[in-house]
This record gives C-alpha cells, sequence and structure tokens, in this order.
C-alpha cells in the first residue's frame, strides 16, 4: 500500500522505490504451541505493561495465552538455522524471517515446532510498482479552503474546521476533551519529516511522541521513508493555531513502520500485527490503520478474494480482531476502491470488531473513491464515515493543503474516539463504538456506502451520559452474557429470584421491550425476539421484590 502525492521530489527520498533494489524472500513461520514457555498468565508484567494490564483489568478481560509471547526457544531454533529473524508475532504465533537461501527454509520446516511456512517476498521487487487499491489518493498542495469557524470555538481551527465540525467534535474540544491521557498508535509506511516539520513542535515540545519503532526494517523508526504516515499523524496531532488543529491535539502517540510502501507483499499484514502486539503492550487504547490489503500483483499467489473478506481469513484482519478482544479500538480506513472492479472494503476493515471508517466530500455525501460494503458475511461496512476528501492536513515539506482518501478519514475519526473515550474513561471498547454508531446520521437506515453514516460526537457523548447516569447497582445477584450482544443474551441469577419484570431502555429513556420470566438460581434465561432493537447502548431493568437492578448492554 502506499499513498499517491503530487510532491514528486519526495518520491526520490523513499529507499528502494527508484533503485531497483532485490531483497531476500521473506517468509512467515508458524509454531505449533506454546509450550514450556518461560512466561506466564500469572505474571503479566514481563511481557505487558502495567498500563497494558490495567486496560484489561478495566474492561474485564483476561490474560490468556494469546498474551504470552512466542517461546524464545523456537525463535532461537529458527534463527540458528542461519535466516535473519523480522518479527515474532505472539497473538499469530510465528515469527517473520527473511533469507536468499531456500534451502534453509526446508531445514526449519523439519523442526518439530514448526506448523507451517508462507513465503512472502519474491524477488525483483518492481520499481514501477504502485498500489491500484489506493490510487485514488491524493495531495492538494494549494486546495482553496475557508476559515469557517473564525469566533466560534475554543480552538482556531483555520481550514480545518470542516472536518471537525462536521463530527461535532468542536464542541468536545469546547467541553476540555482533547484527547488527553490517552494513546493513540499510527501503524502506516513512514513519517517524513515528523520530527522536523512545525505541525508536530507541539507533540515533541510536550512529550506526546511515546515510542517510534519501524517494523519493516527493524529499530528505531528514522523519518527519512515514505510522507504518508506524517499527513496521516497530522490530522490528530497538529496543533498549529488558523491552521490545523487535529482532532486529538492532546493525545500521546506511538510511531509505528508496518508497511513497506516499496512493495505490497503479505508479509505486511504480519508487520502490522507484530506493530498492533508493540502498541497493546505499551498500553495503547486506540490503534489508527490507514492501511489496507486486498491483492498482490507482485505475489499473486496470495491475492484476497472478496471471500476472504468474512472477518475470519486474512492474517492482518484475525490480528486486528485480536487487538480488538484485548480493548483496544482499532479504527482502519475503509479503502479506496470503490470506482475499482474490486470496490469492496479491504483488510483489516472487513474485521467484525474493526471500525471501518468511509469517506465523504465536505458536504458530507459520499465520495466515489471510498470502498463499500458489505463484508462477505453481510455485515455492515463500512461502519461510519467522516471527510476524506480535501481533509486538510500538513505534508513533510512544511506545508499544508487537501488530503483525498480514507487514510485520512481514518485518523481523523480515530482522534474523536480518543476525545469521546476522555469523556467516559471506564467504558469498555465495544461499548464507545456501539454509542458512535447509534449517534451516526445513517444510524436507523445503513447501507454500504457509509454504513451508520457521518457520527455525531456530541450526541454520542450525550447518549453515553445518560446511560452513565443511571444508577448501575453492582448486585452480584444478577449477570448478563453475552454483552455485548447480537441476537439474543441470557440472564443468569445467583438465587431464585422468581417471576421478574425486564425492561429494555433505550438511550432516552423510552422502553423498547417488556417481558415477565422466571430466574431461577444458577439457570439462564434466554432474551430473544431483538431483532427489532437497533444497534446501540441500552440499559437493562430487572424489577423483583421492589427491588431495581440496571445493567448496561449493547446490542452489535
Amino acid at each position: 500500500m502506499k499513498s499517491i502525492t503530487t510532491i514528486l521530489v519526495l518520491l526520490v527520498l523513499i529507499p528502494g522505490i527508484l533503485t531497483g533494489q532485490i531483497y531476500p524472500d521473506k517468509y512467515f513461520i508458524a509454531f505449533t504451541d506454546k509450550n514450556n514457555s518461560p512466561y506466564s498468565i500469572t505474571n503479566p508484567s514481563e511481557f505487558l505493561s502495567q498500563r497494558a494490564i490495567d486496560r484489561r483489568v478495566r474492561q474485564g478481560i483476561s490474560i490468556d495465552l494469546r498474551d504470552l509471547p512466542v517461546n524464545p526457544a523456537y525463535i532461537q531454533g529458527v534463527k540458528e538455522v542461519g535466516v535473519t529473524i523480522i518479527n515474532p508475532t505472539k497473538w499469530l504465533n510465528g515469527v517473520s524471517i527473511q533469507t536468499d537461501d531456500p534451502s534453509k527454509i526446508a531445514v526449519i520446516q523439519a523442526l518439530p515446532y514448526v506448523k507451517g511456512v508462507v513465503k512472502s517476498h519474491v524477488n525483483p521487487v518492481d520499481p514501477k510498482f504502485e498500489s491500484d487499491f489506493f490510487r485514488n489518493e491524493s495531495f492538494n498542495l494549494n486546495p482553496v479552503m475557508e476559515n469557517l469557524n473564525s469566533g466560534r470555538s475554543s480552538f482556531d481551527y483555520g481550514p480545518s474546521y470542516n472536518q471537525i465540525h462536521m463530527l461535532n467534535g468542536d464542541l468536545l474540544h469546547d467541553m476540555g476533551y482533547r484527547g488527553e491521557g490517552f494513546i493513540i498508535a499510527v501503524l502506516d509506511g513512514g513519517f517524513l519529516n515528523a520530527d522536523d516539520i512545525p505541525a508536530f513542535d507541539s507533540l515533541w515540545m510536550n512529550g506526546q511522541i511515546l515510542a517510534t519503532r519501524d517494523f519493516v526494517k527493524g529499530g528505531e523508526l528514522t523519518y527519512d521513508t515514505h510522507p504518508h504516515g506524517t499527513m496521516v499523524l497530522s490530522t490528530m496531532g497538529a496543533n498549529v493555531p488558523g491552521t490545523l488543529i487535529g482532532t486529538a491535539p492532546k493525545a500521546n502517540y506511538l510511531l509505528l513502520r508496518s508497511e513497506d510502501t516499496g512493495s505490497e507483499y503479505i508479509i505486511e499484514e504480519y508487520n502490522w500485527v507484530s506493530a498492533a502486539e508493540y502498541a497493546d503492550s505499551l498500553g495503547a487504547d486506540i490503534i489508527n490503520s490507514s492501511l489496507g490489503y486486498t491483492t498482490f500483483p507482485l505475489d499473486p499467489d496470495h491475492d484476497h478474494t472478496y471471500q476472504d473478506m468474512d472477518g475470519n481469513t486474512a492474517p492482518v484482519t484475525v490480528g486486528a480482531d485480536v487487538a480488538a478482544s484485548r480493548g483496544m479500538i482499532v479504527v482502519n480506513s475503509a479503502g479506496n476502491s470503490g470506482s475499482s472492479p474490486w470496490f469492496y472494503i479491504g483488510a483489516p476493515a472487513d474485521g467484525d470488531s474493526v471500525f471501518a471508517v468511509g469517506a465523504v466530500f465536505s458536504d458530507g455525501s459520499y465520495v466515489y473513491f471510498s470502498s463499500r460494503g458489505p463484508s462477505y458475511d453481510g455485515r455492515i461496512k463500512p461502519n461510519i464515515a467522516a471527510q476524506g476528501y480535501d481533509t486538510y492536513a500538513a505534508d513533510p515539506g512544511g506545508s499544508y493543503g487537501g488530503a483525498s482518501g480514507t487514510s485520512f478519514s481514518s485518523p481523523v475519526m480515530a482522534g474523536m474516539v480518543a476525545c469521546l473515550w476522555q469523556t467516559h474513561p471506564n467504558l469498555k471498547n465495544m461499548e464507545l463504538l456501539a454509542a458512535i454508531e447509534a449517534s451516526g446520521n445513517q444510524a436507523n437506515n445503513p447501507d454500504d456506502f457509509l454504513g451508520y453514516g457521518i457520527p455525531d460526537f456530541f450526541e454520542a457523548n450525550n447518549l453515553l451520559t445518560v446511560i452513565d447516569s443511571r444508577i448501575f447497582l453492582d448486585d452480584p445477584e444478577v449477570s448478563v452474557y453475552p454483552n455485548p450482544f447480537s441476537d439474543q443474551f441470557s440472564i443468569v441469577a445467583g438465587r431464585d429470584l422468581g417471576t421478574v419484570a425486564i425492561d429494555i431502555l433505550d438511550i432516552s429513556g423510552r422502553q423498547v421491550y417488556s417481558s415477565f420470566i422466571p430466574l431461577r438460581e444458577g439457570q439462564a434465561t434466554g432474551i430473544s425476539n431483538l431483532d427489532g432493537l437497533a444497534t446501540g447502548v441500552y440499559s437493562l431493568r430487572i424489577t423483583h421484590s421492589g427491588k431495581v437492578i440496571y445493567r448496561k448492554i449493547v446490542r452489535l
């Protein structure tokens, strides 16, 4: 994946694009198990930061086998064959490597703990390669943009006002919610000059760039590769009054390069998963991924099909859903293939727990290039939409202009997600996303172009405030599962409560479901026939013997 810009002079700075450099082949080595690991789920501080552990505790998520690092003895055994280790991935239980000697792969395959091998990188790299999937991305240095917000907000947004105001994000900013205390991991293809342009002066001055890492070539990030991540970051983190204010100018950031912009191979999906694991281990709350994978013209054996967009097939999608299961929110570009033969979303936007973002023009109408849904298994995709045409952004040369692509609608959304989560920091990730969808201008009639539509973050905050203002008694007598739920849920009582009244209330307090059911000790009683219940956040009210118990429930 790569972005297309009109700043042609920048392209000569991208290593490998114009040199025709030949790389060794790359492989993903999958392991059979995590047996005899020196790590234990009972001592997670050995492999997770306290912040990462706290996120799990706050959301009721247990440390499990997937959290354990790859067995270091297995990695060492592969390394001793004489190959170069690139990145381990604990969620997929394997390691990516590179070598120019195919005979060594046969030796690795014979190791007793190796489950399988996926060959990725095929020589030579085509220096003229350009991914069709992102061909519609562009950057206009001098768009005609008016400063619309003079005197209306606490921030002077300049030409960036529209992309924030469209989401009513400026109202959250006015309330003091600007992303403080939250960490956004930016997974991208490069951050050219991000250490040196005025748009990020406040990030560096205030220590808001917490960590950087390059998962393509290893080691710390350098700022001499590709401009895409720089422009993406600016829509969230820039703080230049009168010119560009990002949607989360006070958030903290991790800058992680997972994309090799000089190629398009499936190894980049494994890089993505390793980067997401790193973000998780440092306690990131949100991942912004302005990346997507469909076909691999240089290695068509690994092409995805639309059937693969089922939320369970592409390696990057599997990893993204695991990231969400750890309590993070994964915000991902829907893709820029809306006018192409492949017009569907790509991976990992197809993930059932991934917040896929489509693109609209400045007037809120659908942009022709924005990839469409549904997922192959029929789920609403994209989930929501934001401005992705002439989104005001900074370029690596220190200038500003209009960036077009879902690569830019995604970070605009990710920054606002951080601000909303700041208003209700104890909410679970899926509860927050359900409220955002419920606030969309198409929430009652979602479609395959914009999903639930353009969210109203002020309204989403109101929805969550109504829910949180109710009394939810921590009564061990009653539990509800699954929650969030899709079609039905069950209620289990810790003692015999007899026949109880069940009511489901929407965010305005209106009763949308009512019934009487028996609750017997230890027995699960199902609540079904909820097909007419819209996606969103609700209160479950259980009344028995003059006592009222509330539970917050979320319909996906």
